[in-house]
Formats: C-alpha cells, structure tokens, sequence
C-alpha cells in the first residue's frame, strides 16, 4: 500500500481504500462513507461506463466528475443525471496531460514536499531493457518504468523485488529498502543500487 491510513491521517486526511467488487449496492456503501452527502470530486481513471454513472451518482452538491480516462471508441457515451445537473450544479470535465504552468506547479509542490513522485514509479531497468520494455509497454502494469542508462538489467517491478531476491543479494536489499520507505523506490535504494550493482553499461 503506497499511502497508508495512518499517513493520510498525519495530514487531516480520512482516508478509505474499499474494494466495490463483491458489493452488491457500491453506491450506497460509498455515500455512506461520505455520511451521505457525496463526494466534491470523484475521478474516473478507465474508461467504462458503469463506472462513470457510478461516480456521477456519488457526487455531492457542486460535484464534479473528472474523467481522466481517453476512450479510444469515437462512439463512447454513458449516462448522466442532468436533473443533478441543473439542481444540484453537478459537472464534468476532461483531464488530459497538462501545460507549462501545470509542470512548474507541480515542481513546486514538489520542492515543498507536498507530492512525492515516486510514488508513480512501479520498475526499475537497465539501458538494455529499454528496446523490449517499449515493444511490451501496452501489456506491463503500473506506472513509471526508470531507466538507468548506464546499468545493464532487467526491467524488474518493485513488487517483484523479494523473489528475485531470493537468487540475487542485490535485489533483496533493494525490497528491503522500497519496503522501508512504504513500498516506495527512494534516494536510498537508488544509491545503493549505484553503487552495488556490477551489471555495468560497456564503454
């Protein structure tokens, strides 16, 4: 788990992480969550169409439903309660990559240590697994693939360290580090990995 319950809490954030599969009534379970009131921002983050009129029927007054999620089927539509549209002000809007000012915002947070990017990283490669990791790209789970381009490996996700290191030291020195900073890839498994690793790029 990237972000912990009590991690949120340590920031005012209540923090819920609910699997709705065997849910009979989600809908339900999630406005409860909510004590009924709806949620102010709901994202979706694939695009299907049960999921898009779910979150539009958890919004709360002057809701919006953030589809960040690109359909490729040019025919792609769901439902909306546009009666919640009208009396309620709910709204929807299309997120889709960011501009200049959106980097530079997100630098600055950055700096302020208020969002921490690596949480997006899910593999770590050397330069050798770039060719078949981009071949392989549409198939590989997770985030952020990182490349370290003059070390010679295997792309290998964070998940995965502990069996691996089970043949190698290196690996399962690396799982200990990740796990040590909340299952994230940080500064300290990234200079162990510098120095420890003899898989080298050849000059």
């Amino acid at each position: 788990m990237l972000y912990t319950v009590e991690h949120a809490k340590k920031n005012g954030v209540e923090l819920h992480y609910l699997n709705t599969r065997d849910l009979e009534d989600a809908d339900s379970v999630l406005m409860e969550l909510s004590n009924g009131e709806g949620y102010d921002d709901v994202f979706v983050m694939a695009p299907v169409k049960a999921l898009i009129e779910q979150a539009d029927a958890i919004l709360a007054k002057d809701g919006c439903l953030n589809f960040f999620a690109g359909p490729e089927r040019t025919d792609f539509t769901a439902s909306l309660n546009f009666y919640n549209v009208h009396y309620a002000s709910t709204h929807i809007v299309g997120t889709s990559g960011g501009n200049t000012d959106d980097l530079r915002e997100s630098l600055k947070l950055m700096e302020q240590g208020l969002i921490n990017p690596a949480g997006m990283v899910t593999h770590i490669g050397g330069l050798s697994s770039v060719p078949q990791t981009v071949i392989d790209l549409p198939k590989i789970p997770g985030g952020k693939k990182m490349i370290y381009t003059h070390l010679d490996f295997p792309l290998t996700a964070l998940e995965d360290f502990a069996e691996k290191g089970k043949k190698y030291p290196l690996f399962a020195k690396l799982d200990e580090l990740v796990k040590k900073h909340n299952g994230l890839w940080n500064a300290e498994a990234e200079a162990y990995l510098m120095e420890h690793c003899t898989m080298r790029i050849e000059d």
